[in-house]
Order: structure tokens, then sequence, then C-alpha cells
């Protein structure tokens, strides 16, 4: 089993920035893929960004260019750095990650995998 604890959300005004982090635990080793996912009210839960354990990212065409998604194996870490950050942005947002062998093109077809307990990230003026 993998554990898997968010923090960073928050409230923000429109154009500001947060930095969500994940911290791993349990059963690291069976660890591949990462990502952040969101859900909105009344929406279904999206991936906004994926990254891949020897580095490769790849992102939602709704926050390319603005969110930044990083890890750190060493430490078992998983961060995502929101830049510019919209109304539409709010969302309940949940760290994943995938046993080994699941692409980054999955994760954005299917969900699965470990999840945590998500972090609330509203964006207002």
């Amino acid at each position: 089993q993998v554990q898997l604890a968010e923090s960073g959300g928050a409230w923000v005004q429109p154009g500001g920035s947060l930095r969500l982090s994940c911290a791993a635990s349990g059963e690291i080793f069976i660890i591949g893929a990462m990502g952040w996912y969101r859900q909105a009210p009344g929406k279904q839960r999206e991936l906004v960004a994926g990254v891949t354990s020897g580095g490769t990212t790849d992102y939602a065409d709704s926050v390319t260019g603005r969110f930044t998604i990083s890890r750190d194996n060493r430490k078992n870490s998983l961060w995502l750095q929101m830049d510019n950050l919209k109304p539409e942005d709010t969302a309940v947002y949940y760290c994943n990650a995938r046993r080994r062998g699941i692409t980054l093109p999955t994760m954005f077809q299917k969900f699965g995998g470990y999840w945590g307990q998500g972090t609330q990230v509203t964006v207002s003026s």
C-alpha cells in the first residue's frame, strides 16, 4: 500500500500563485508515474499534470504554461507549482501515484492507483 498526503491548498486571488506538496509513504518502491488531479464542484475529476519516475512531464491544455509539476524520488515528494491562477482553477486537488508500468497517456485516460485526501484551492477576488 501507498499513502499520500497533500498540503498547500489555500485561497488566492486571480493571478496569484500556490505550491502544492505531496508526501508519499509506505511501499514506495512500487510507485512509477505520479500526478495531480483536480475536481471542481459538479465536474468530473481530471488530470492536470503528470510526471514519470524519470522526470518526463505532461500537462492538460488548460494549465500548460502556468503549472509546473516536479518530484524528488529520494524524498518521496511531489509538487505542483501553480502560477497565474484563474477562478476556473478552483477545485480540490488530489495527489495520485501509479504502479510502475503505467504511462502518462494512461493516467490521462483512466483513474486508478493511490490517492491522497485532497487539498482545496480557491481562486477568487
